[in-house]
């Protein structure tokens, strides 16, 4: 047993170094010619392809290997291709494929072509391109083959790419040259076509040379043409010319007129302009002197007046602030005063209110309280009514007594009975109060619909 603690730290940086390096190792780069492969446990389909870049490869659950990107020229030289019109033809081409780097291919590639030599890829796409090559002549005609190239190509491109699809791998050149047949046919469309472009060409010299003739007989007709034009050009150009010089003559005499009447016409409004020069100025002068004289009339009365007129308004204005200011504090004391009579109603009315409750409280009730509120008010009405006749100058008063009465009474003792009721009974008060007349100041008898109070005997 090792005791050294030296020792032990050595061993561990050790195992440690080894375990860092074969980690390191297991960390795999993918070229970029080439996919990288892992196969094993890889967490979802048999393997992970990776295109660029690289991946940790886990050692004992998971191993590697590389697919080349590297493209692979296969001649496909079909014979005895079978086509529409059952004439069987040869197709020599040349196709040049390679492993696609999409995901869904690469992941073909890996389940089909790994591990498989370039020979054997090349000869399992070779089966491939000559089963699609035969389905794509057996669709087409002789014709649409040899004269539709682009069409045939296409068609091809779209069946072969399909099917190396499915093993991983894709189209990237198809390459055919001449197509042959067994029975002559394509040569003898050769040979049409040959013969129609020789018979073209003859027919096109033949218009050309027609065109020539045309056109030698069409330049000599216009030689003639411009001959004689040129010749009546220039008697034309003579008979302008003495034209030209007689309308030279003319305008420049006319021209001289011109300039003469020009002349005259500038000197006269020459004239006419000083003269209205010299009637602008002193119009201006005139003005200028209307401006001083209306300038001094406005220092002089106008401004004085603006200033007075200023000076009024600020003194209004103050007035009506003063009023304002006064105003406002007539109706703040007037508007104290009554709040404080409010106030002082108000607390009236609130210890009044406070005294009926209290007399409520001890009555009993509201009707017991009103009773003795009216009874304590009973000297009070007594005082009113006798008030009421005490002033009266019996002996002032003069009644003409005609003893006319209904019952054989006299005028002067309806006077006085009058004068009575104008009186409120105390009966009458009593009873609205909800109370009786005591029996000392009387009782009320019924008699019919009438009610009186016998006298206190």
């Amino acid at each position: 047993m090792i005791n050294n603690p030296f020792i032990l730290i050595v061993i561990a940086v050790v195992v440690g170094f080894v375990l860092f390096s074969s980690l390191i190792r297991r960390y795999k780069r993918c070229p970029s010619d080439k996919i990288l492969v892992v196969f094993g446990k890889t967490g979802g389909g048999s393997a992970r392809c990776i295109h660029g870049g690289g991946t940790f490869v886990w050692p004992v659950i998971q191993d590697y290997s590389f697919l080349s990107l590297i493209p692979i020229s296969i001649e496909a030289n079909l014979t005895n291709a079978l086509s529409k019109q059952n004439i069987r033809v040869d197709v020599p081409s040349k196709f040049t494929v390679g492993i696609s780097t999409e995901q869904d291919s690469m992941g073909n590639a890996a389940e089909r072509l790994l591990g498989l030599s370039s020979d054997q890829i090349q000869e399992l796409a070779r089966d491939i391109l000559f089963g699609q090559l035969r389905l794509v002549i057996a669709t087409m005609s002789i014709e649409e083959i040899n004269s539709d190239r682009d069409r045939f190509l296409e068609n091809v491109s779209n069946n072969v790419e399909q099917e190396l699809k499915k093993i991983g791998l894709k189209l990237i050149n198809v390459n055919v040259t001449d197509i042959k047949d067994e029975s002559g046919y394509i040569e003898a469309l050769g040979k049409e076509a040959a013969a129609k472009a020789i018979n073209e060409a003859k027919v096109s010299v033949a218009e050309q040379e027609k065109i020539g003739e045309i056109g030698r007989a069409e330049a000599q007709r216009d030689t003639r043409i411009k001959t004689s034009q040129a010749n009546a050009l220039a008697v034309q150009g003579e008979n302008s010319a003495k034209v030209d010089i007689a309308n030279s003559d003319a305008m420049r005499r006319e021209k001289e007129a011109e300039a003469l009447k020009i002349a005259v016409t500038a000197e006269k409004v020459q004239q006419a302009k000083a003269l209205q020069e010299s009637y602008v100025a002193e119009q201006q002068a005139e003005q200028a002197r209307a401006e001083r004289e209306r300038a001094t009339q406005q220092a002089n009365i106008i401004v004085p007046e603006e200033i007075e007129k200023r000076r009024r308004i600020i003194d209004a204005e103050a007035e009506a602030e003063k009023v304002r200011v006064n105003a406002k504090g007539e109706a703040d004391a007037i508007f104290l005063k009554m709040d404080a009579e409010a106030r002082g109603y108000f607390e009236i009315l609130t210890k009044q209110a406070e005294g009926y409750r209290e007399m409520v409280n001890a009555a009993g009730n509201a009707q017991s309280a009103y009773q003795l509120l009216l009874i304590e008010k009973l000297p009070e009405l007594v005082k009113t009514q006798v008030e009421a006749i005490k002033n009266i100058k019996i002996d002032k008063i003069t009644v003409w007594d005609g003893n006319n009465g209904k019952d054989g009474s006299t005028s002067t003792a309806n006077f006085l009975a009058g004068l009575m009721k104008a009186v409120p009974p105390l009966a009458d008060l009593f009873s609205q109060a909800g109370m009786n007349l005591p029996e000392y100041l009387g009782k009320i008898k019924d008699k019919g619909n009438e009610e009186k109070i016998d006298e206190v005997q």
